[in-house]
């Protein structure tokens, strides 16, 4: 295993590639690198995808800040869809 300390690195031929590929795929996604050689040289690389970042709690708090900004009128539902049909028609 070679690669630095934030993300270790795995290199295998083609070959080994082909056999494992499974494993190679489940070591990316545990965040490391697989790099696959054809005759002892680099060809490619085999990375983990970024991951969209979640939403934390500063993003909640933002959300619940905005929701009470917004204010809802009270209204009957039957008369807001006849109103809806009658600028309708």
């Amino acid at each position: 295993m070679t690669g630095s300390a934030d993300r270790p690195s795995h290199t295998v031929s083609v070959a080994e590639a082909r056999s494992r590929f499974s494993e190679l795929l489940d070591a990316a996604e545990a965040g490391e690198t697989v790099v696959i050689t054809r005759r002892g040289q680099p060809v490619a690389e085999l990375t983990p995808h970024p991951r969209a970042p979640r939403a934390g709690t500063r993003d909640l708090s933002w959300l619940a800040e905005e929701t009470a900004k917004i204010s809802y009128d009270q209204v009957d539902s039957g008369d807001l869809v006849r109103g809806m049909r009658d600028e309708r028609y």
